[in-house]
């Protein structure tokens, strides 16, 4: 059985999902598309043989797509899910689920009256493979109890719209959603620490660091340095009652010369994480289990929300979730 997939959003990652569901996810075709940028959406959709649509609701309509992929701003997500809901069609929604909480939250009540887990969350890191073999050992017991987490988030720089906001809803959130994940625990306080910036940084407070809470007293660190100038580099380590588990930078082969060692790094992303994005978008389209869920893409948001807090006043700020409602995939 083929899934058609409808893209709304064209643009880096959504053009970069198009390739990838076109070329390499068995069982799936691009049947449409859309992007306020209808030049960008042409370009993209053309070559896979899509329909390119003058509006992202036309995508959802469309009798022809039989799921919905969601690439378009974040600020634009909670709605188009939404439709995606109402019209009873899987999706797929990069992060964020949505730029508020609350508006987070309205998406998880609407799926859970649904009756359906329709919902997806692009958080790739889950389907990662070094992320996944930190998971297996944490549920192992291979460490004993988790104590501290530390994590870094490097990119060698930023656009120049980059904002110390976007360091959190962007980068950060990640870093969110994998601690929450990897230790099976909500995270319930956030402290955005005042650190010396880079004189390269433009403006932005770059680095962050940002202390998170879980209700179990784990303390996760997050170093987030979007102009590190030297790579894009992704590391985490979970320390034990009884020993440490690190997902590194994966190797590439180094080289010893000269009286010295030296190891590439991925340029992005996009480098990092492609064979994550792969194999996410391979288990949606096969509709396996697994994946973050609208409940997690709200927790996450929520998370991001209190670190905006503390970015803005420099005093610890709680979350609070609300009640799951009944019917909500966890």
């Amino acid at each position: 059985m083929t899934v058609k997939v409808g893209v709304i959003g064209t643009g880096s990652i959504g053009a970069e999902h198009v390739r990838r569901l076109a070329q390499q996810v068995s069982g799936a075709e691009v049947t449409a598309v859309f992007d306020v940028d209808r030049e960008r959406a042409i370009e993209v959709g053309a070559p896979v043989g899509a329909a390119v649509h003058f509006a992202a609701h036309d995508v959802i309509d469309d009798p022809a797509v039989d799921a919905v992929l969601i690439a378009s701003p974040g600020d634009l997500h909670a709605e188009q899910v939404l439709a995606c809901l109402a019209a009873g069609k899987p999706v797929l929604c990069e992060k964020p689920l949505a730029t508020t909480a609350e508006s987070a939250l309205k998406v998880v009540e609407a799926e859970a009256a649904h009756g359906r887990s329709l919902v997806r969350v692009g958080f790739m890191r889950r389907h990662d493979f070094g992320y996944r073999q930190v998971k297996a050992v944490l549920d192992g017991g291979g460490i004993g109890e988790p104590l501290l987490m530390h994590c870094v988030h490097r990119n060698a720089s930023a656009p120049s719209w980059f904002t110390s906001e976007m360091s959190l809803t962007d980068s950060v959130v990640h870093e969110i959603d994998a601690a929450r994940w990897l230790l099976g625990a909500e995270i319930v306080a956030a402290t955005v620490v005042a650190v010396k910036s880079s004189p390269l940084a433009g403006g932005l407070r770059d680095p962050q660091i940002v202390i998170l809470e879980t209700a179990g007293g784990v303390v996760i660190e997050v170093e987030s340095f979007v102009n590190c100038q030297y790579g894009y580099e992704v590391r985490c380590e979970v320390v034990g009652s009884t020993g440490t588990v690190s997902l590194d930078t994966p190797s590439t082969g180094a080289v010893t010369r000269s009286g010295g060692r030296t190891q590439p790094l991925p340029d992005d992303w996009r480098t990092r994480f492609g064979q994550a994005y792969l194999d996410e978008l391979q288990a949606w389209v096969d509709g396996r289990p697994g994946g973050a869920t609208a409940w997690d893409g709200y927790a996450a948001t929520a998370v991001a929300e209190a670190c905006l807090r503390s970015l803005a006043t420099g005093a610890r700020s709680t979350v609070a979730l609300a009640d799951a409602p009944t019917g909500s995939p966890q």
